[in-house]
């Protein structure tokens, strides 16, 4: 599952030559202001058929919190 969002997380970041690790923070590692956030969340929703509401984006604070959020909303992918 990693690879595959990190994969999102770079397609829709423009951040083709940024190392993303499960620890990296979206806003100290990566540099993502919330709109960027906003994007990602989107393109997330949107591949895994679920929904983020917008109060728990603030517990999207690194790329791993964004895949244990996606396994506690059933993805296995």
């Amino acid at each position: 599952m990693f690879e595959k969002v990190a994969a999102i997380i770079r397609e829709q970041l423009n951040l083709k030559d940024v190392e993303i690790r499960p620890e990296s923070s979206f806003a100290e590692d990566l540099e993502v202001d919330s709109l960027d956030l906003f994007e990602l969340v989107m393109a997330l929703e949107e591949e895994y058929d679920i929904e983020i509401p917008s109060e728990d984006l603030e517990c999207l604070t690194t790329v791993g919190a964004v895949i244990e959020y996606l396994k506690g909303k059933g993805v296995e992918d």
